[in-house]
Order: structure tokens, then C-alpha cells, then sequence
């Protein structure tokens, strides 16, 4: 069931401005319905300014009027035509924490040590967060500082031995899968 944004101040609105009982209140802002009783007495949400649900594209004065001529009824929010227009979010990368972000590079040589030709530049900066460029220059030498000391990146906290098992695993995959010419 969506919600209306400032649940609680759009309860003061509703209780300030109309004659809805408080369940219907309550059923549309998602709040306990002694919670709506506590603010219409002043003991919840003191000093709480209200938040106009009209103004605000999510209720219409019909919509309010309905149901306050019928206590039984349900307010139903206004569908917004923006969010069902917006493209699904793709997922994000992971977030990597400041004192990880130094350990990159020497994560990345760990795994070009090990695995030279069995990980490709994606799949490394994949397990480790960083960027392909930053995999190539690495490999290449030509990265702006000299990483001279590689560390497993499991013990770095950057992947989890099953991430890198599964990389493993699919670039063998498809190295049988090529046709040896």
C-alpha cells in the first residue's frame, strides 16, 4: 500500500482541515489509530507544522469530500505519473570505505599474480571495485604509483572467496566452451 510522503504531517493536515474520522486517518497515512487520537490531542507531534496533501498532488477536495460524507470509505492517494515513467534503477556499485580504497591496487596485482590469464581486466575490477583502466595500467606498469606489495584481496575485505570462486569458474567455463583452433 503506498504511503503519503510525510505520513504524520499530512494526519495534522487532514485532522486541522477536515471531518475524517480518525481510522480513516489513520488507514491512509499508515499510523496507529491512537497515534492519530494523540496527535488530534496534542500529544504527538508537538509543534509539527501540517502538510497539505492538495497542494501536494496526493488527495483531490473530491476525494475528501467522498469520504467525509461516507465514514466507511478508504482515501485513496493519487497515482503519480512520474515514478511509473522513470526507467528501473540499475544496481549500484558497492560501496567501498576509505581505508579499503588504498588496498585496491594491491588487491589487483594479487589477482594478476595468481590468475594472470585466467581473469579478464573486467571481472578484476569487478571483485575489487575499481575500473578496467585502472586493472590495464596496473598490468601494463604504467599506473601512476609503483605497487611493489600485492595483498589477497579476501583478507582485504574487497570480495569474499565465493565472488572470486565464481569468476573463476565462469571464465573457465568459457575458455571450454571456445573452439581450439
Amino acid at each position: 500500500m503506498k504511503l503519503p510522503l510525510m505520513p504524520k504531517a499530512t494526519a495534522i493536515w487532514l485532522i486541522e482541515n477536515t471531518s475524517l474520522t480518525f481510522q480513516q486517518i489513520s488507514e491512509f497515512c499508515g499510523l496507529h489509530e491512537l497515534e492519530v487520537q494523540g496527535i488530534a490531542d496534542g500529544e504527538v507531534a508537538i509543534g509539527m507544522r501540517g502538510y497539505d496533501p492538495i497542494d501536494n498532488n496526493q488527495l483531490t477536495k473530491e476525494e475528501i469530500k467522498r469520504c467525509e460524507n461516507d465514514s466507511s470509505a478508504h482515501l485513496e492517494l493519487i497515482k503519480s505519473k512520474v515514478v511509473d515513467s522513470l526507467p528501473p534503477r540499475k544496481k549500484d556499485t558497492k560501496y567501498t570505505p576509505l581505508s579499503l580504497r588504498q588496498e585496491k591496487p594491491y588487491a589487483i596485482l594479487w589477482l594478476i599474480k595468481r590468475y594472470p590469464t585466467e581473469l579478464s581486466s573486467a571481472q578484476i575490477a569487478k571483485l575489487t571495485g575499481s575500473t578496467k583502466n585502472t586493472v590495464e595500467a596496473i598490468r601494463n606498469g604504467t599506473y601512476r604509483e609503483a605497487v611493489l606489495e600485492s595483498k589477497s584481496p579476501m583478507d582485504t575485505g574487497l570480495c569474499t572467496f565465493a565472488d572470486l570462486e565464481k569468476a573463476l569458474n565462469r571464465s573457465r567455463s568459457r575458455k571450454e566452451i571456445q573452439p581450439v583452433e
